[in-house]
């Protein structure tokens, strides 16, 4: 019996109900599984939200896992995905000393060469977005760390199918009801 850890990004679609959030984490809690991170959003479809959620679980853990989320009164489906089947992002956000923006060449370069895109720029500060891969961002960030990063706050993973998933057509016949 194989036994490998993968990771795995999960898409939850449901109801938008308080509470939810916590039994959906209670289930990982309770088999010993971390979330890596976490993000919620409207989905396609009115009325309807969807979690994505990445994890490192071995498959046979994962498939017991959807079929609890799946036991959740406001969960319509839930599916999951491994890193070759999706298309994902993540996004951050740096704050850091606005004197090193204009006394500091390498900053510049830094900002350039990574395609980061500057937000704001004030006299004690400015803010840097970087969307891309979690290594992208990792590399960002210990790039800037030895100038010194003010703040940094970072997204969970966002993501799409490479292949078309009927849950749109699912989702429309759940909003008719």
């Amino acid at each position: 019996m194989e036994t490998q850890i993968e990771r795995f990004t999960i898409s939850i679609y449901t109801e938008n109900n308080v509470g939810l959030l916590n039994r959906i984490s209670a289930i990982f809690q309770r088999r010993h599984v971390n979330i890596e991170s976490i993000s919620s959003s409207a989905s396609e479809i009115e009325a309807v939200s969807r979690f994505t959620i990445l994890v490192a679980i071995t498959e046979a853990n994962m498939k017991k896992i959807i079929g609890q989320i799946e036991k959740q009164v406001e969960v319509i489906r839930a599916f999951y995905h491994t890193d070759e089947e999706t298309i994902y992002q993540e996004s951050c956000l740096f704050k850091i000393s606005s004197d090193l923006l204009f006394d500091e060449r390498q900053i510049q370069n830094i900002v350039k060469e990574s395609n980061a895109r500057i937000v704001t720029v004030n006299r004690e500060f400015f803010v840097l977005e970087k969307s891309g891969r979690r290594h992208e961002v990792d590399l960002l960030y210990r790039e800037l760390k030895p100038f010194g990063i003010m703040q940094f706050v970072r997204s969970g993973r966002i993501a799409v199918t490479k292949e078309k998933m009927n849950i749109t057509h699912l989702l429309d016949k759940f909003t008719q009801e």
